[in-house]
């Protein structure tokens, strides 16, 4: 089972690139997020971010 999405503004619970996934599934930019910190706004209202390449040093 898939983990349900993030969105901006939550705490990023791991370091990597997270892809902008839009309000209608469409695949979008990536953006650099870190551990611990919060995941900045979208460009479109309702979009949602996914981990697609999770960072590989600690």
């Amino acid at each position: 089972m898939s983990k349900p999405p993030l969105r901006p503004g939550d705490i990023v619970p791991k370091s990597g690139q997270y892809q902008i996934i839009g309000p209608r599934g469409g695949a979008g930019a990536e953006r650099t997020g870190v551990q611990g910190k919060t995941l900045p706004p979208t460009p479109l209202a309702g979009s949602t971010y996914r981990l697609v390449d999770p960072t590989k040093t600690r």
